[in-house]
This record gives C-alpha cells, structure tokens and sequence, in this order.
C-alpha cells in the first residue's frame, strides 16, 4: 500500500491526536480514583437536573441536613434553606465556607443560566440603578 504524503501527514495527526485522548482519559481516572474529582450515577444527574441549586443537590449527596450544614458553617439554617431555594444568593465567603464543607469547588456551587447566544454563565444578581 502506498500512501500520499498527504493521506500519511492526516494518519499521523490522527495518532497524535488518540495519544491526547489517551493522555487525558488517563489524567481524568486518575483524579476520580485520587478523589480529586467524583462521577455521578445517572440517578444523581437526575438529581442534581431537578434540584433548585447546586447546593441543595451536593447537601443531599452529603447526607446532610440543613441544620447540620448551617452549624458547620456558622450560619442560620433560615439562611441556607434561602440560598438553597435561590431566593438569596449569599455572599462569597458563605458560598466558600458552604462549598469547603462539602467538599466541592466554590463554582459548583454557582448555578450557571443560558444567556441570549445559548452559552452558560455564572448567575449573578443584577444591581438597581441608584
């Protein structure tokens, strides 16, 4: 078989390209088994599909009640359910003492909304004009 330099140049980049597949296939099993990173069931996706926030979805995960949560936080549970239900945001510092609690990064627990050209992005509350 005789091969163009072209159709060999193509079989080569297709080569190069299954090794970072491999490469990174490789890294992402060995975050999950370092417990760097979790999978989730599909019941879970489910789960966290029909939550009202992210947070409510990784409290539940945890096994966690919201008193629980709260106490180890150092907030009221009266504020939590707020956040959990997304009437209030919280503030930065709630969020990463929330997130550090149940061991997730602060932006797993920041819901992302579509915007006009159909791209997520984090949920932020709109200021009023003064």
């Amino acid at each position: 078989m005789i091969l163009s330099r072209k159709e060999y140049d193509q079989l080569i980049a297709a080569a190069n390209e299954d090794a970072r597949d491999a490469e990174t296939l490789r890294r992402s099993i060995a975050r999950v088994k370092s417990g760097e990173e979790e999978t989730f069931s599909g019941a879970e996706v489910d789960a966290f599909l029909a939550a009202k926030t992210p947070l409510a979805f990784f409290r539940k995960k945890r096994g966690m009640s919201q008193d629980d949560l709260a106490k180890r936080t150092g907030i009221t549970q009266g504020y939590l359910s707020e956040i959990e239900i997304g009437r209030k945001s919280g503030d930065v510092q709630t969020l990463r003492k929330l997130a550090d609690a149940l061991k997730v990064s602060l932006d797993s627990l920041v819901p992302e909304v579509p915007t006009d050209d159909g791209t997520q992005r984090a949920r932020t509350k709109k200021r009023k004009a003064s």
